[in-house]
């Protein structure tokens, strides 16, 4: 087993640029995003497995950072295991599980970085969100480092690296066909394949 470091885990953000606006004119200007934003029992792009039980638990340890509204996350992942208030760029508003996935309802901030965030996504950068968390993993015969039970969340970041695959954010008032919807890659390499609808 290693010892305890700081685990973070990428899911892209595809996006049409245009829908920035619907979204502020439907949100009082602001920009909401929904969608998956963490995976239990699946592998990433960083061959690394989160448990059901483990992420089961944290999440629920986080629910209270959301309702009291805390759930911040910054803009770039720091090299760090807090939070800074003043590098925030947006919040968690709410946070559910469908399945082996969790959902969430982010909000991009009227803060510095959260001006800039909305910058980049009317822009069309592609961006994604991420956890950060303190954890050890162990390598399993599978050749996948299994995530231990003393991982704990530290917050929800946007960055632009990615390694969770098939997680999607939509719009809130959009209603999705995943069938009939086509999504591009957000990385021509070997990232993850996703799509962003904003409300």
């Amino acid at each position: 087993m290693s010892k305890p470091v700081l685990l973070r885990e990428w899911i892209a953000l595809d996006y049409k640029p245009s829908m920035i606006v619907e979204s502020k004119e439907q949100n009082g200007g602001k920009i909401i995003l929904k969608g998956i934003i963490q995976a239990a029992d699946t592998k990433n792009q960083n061959k690394r497995v989160y448990p059901m039980e483990v992420l089961r638990r944290e999440i629920e340890n986080y629910q209270k950072a959301v309702r009291e509204s805390r759930a911040v996350g910054e803009l770039d992942h720091p090299d760090t295991s807090s939070v800074s208030l003043k590098e925030a760029s947006h919040i968690i508003r709410e946070m559910w599980w469908e399945g082996n996935n969790v959902h969430g309802r982010v909000e991009v901030l009227s803060t510095t970085n959260g001006r800039e965030l909305a910058s980049l996504l009317e822009s069309g950068v592609t961006v994604g969100i991420s956890s950060r968390g303190v954890g050890s993993t162990e390598k399993t015969n599978e050749g996948y480092d299994l995530v231990q039970n003393d991982y704990q969340i530290i917050c929800f970041d946007i960055v632009s690296e990615p390694s969770t695959p098939g997680a999607y954010l939509f719009g809130e008032s959009k209603e999705i066909d995943f069938d009939g919807v086509r999504f591009r890659k957000a990385d021509r390499i070997y990232r993850a394949l996703n799509d962003i609808v904003i409300k």
